[in-house]
């Protein structure tokens, strides 16, 4: 499951993507619309596909740069500790007593839906 970051980060790409492939179809457009010859409209065509693939393996790369920086955020590999570690223990007698009670947060463990 993608975090909230990450679908907003994403959802900028695909803005991003879909703009650069609204200026490549423009520009092949200019490109055939001014073309001499057949050579020339498929040479624009040919540029725009590959300009086209580009913007699509850009488009995955910042997907996976987006899964990568998440990734090292949840494993804390960002995170230096200011000064020595840093203990939170419970006093005695002031945790709550376990009970089995399904709190709604996650599934309860065990029961497939």
């Amino acid at each position: 499951m993608h975090s909230a970051k990450e679908k907003l980060k994403d959802m900028g790409s695909e803005a991003k993507y879909k703009m650069k492939v609204s200026s490549i179809a423009t520009q092949e457009k200019k490109e055939k619309a001014t073309a001499r010859n057949w050579q020339e409209r498929n040479m624009a065509d040919e540029r725009a596909k590959a300009m086209k693939a580009q913007a699509k393996a850009d488009l995955h790369q910042e997907k996976a740069d987006h899964r990568a920086v998440s990734a090292a955020h949840h494993a804390g590999l960002h995170h230096v500790p200011l000064a020595g570690h840093h203990h939170h223990h419970a006093h005695a007698g002031t945790a709550a007593p376990a009970t089995n009670a399904y709190s709604g947060a996650y599934p309860p463990a065990g029961n497939y839906y």
